[in-house]
């Protein structure tokens, strides 16, 4: 074999390798972005970072998460309102929101068995007597 043949063979794997590499790439339909508004949310952050200011302020531990139960538990006082966003950052199709409003302070768990297993964000936004809070928490379900 002579070098004109061993350059062609060599050009023609490697223009196979990138076309099955880009194949690949365009193929994934798995790929998900933090937030679908992430510029909108970026502008609104120092609004988030007093809510987390507030929510580090409480002398009370907002909530539990009972790892052998599967559940969360809210420590809120009578008449707070919000959001629970349950954050899956590997697949953004699991994602789930929970309102709430808590009417009963005895009766605010939420079972979490029916989420897939895996890494999950757990983040609490609610507001108290006009003041708004937010609270975030890792789990592994």
């Amino acid at each position: 074999m002579d070098w004109g043949k061993g350059i062609v063979i060599t050009l023609i794997v490697f223009i196979s390798l990138m076309v099955g590499l880009v194949t690949i790439c365009v193929k994934q339909d798995d790929i998900h972005l933090v937030t679908q508004n992430y510029y909108e949310e970026e502008i609104r952050y120092q609004d988030q970072i007093e809510k987390m200011i507030n929510a580090n302020s409480l002398d009370y531990k907002v909530l539990n998460y009972d790892i052998q139960l599967k559940k969360v538990d809210l420590h809120l006082p009578v008449g707070s309102k919000g959001t629970m966003h349950l954050f899956r950052p590997s697949d953004a199709r699991l994602d789930q929101e929970i309102d709430f409003d808590v009417i009963n302070p005895n009766a605010n768990a939420f079972d979490l068995k029916s989420l897939m297993p895996g890494y999950w964000k757990l983040k609490l936004t609610w507001s108290e007597n006009g003041v708004d809070y937010f609270y975030e928490e890792k789990i592994n379900i």
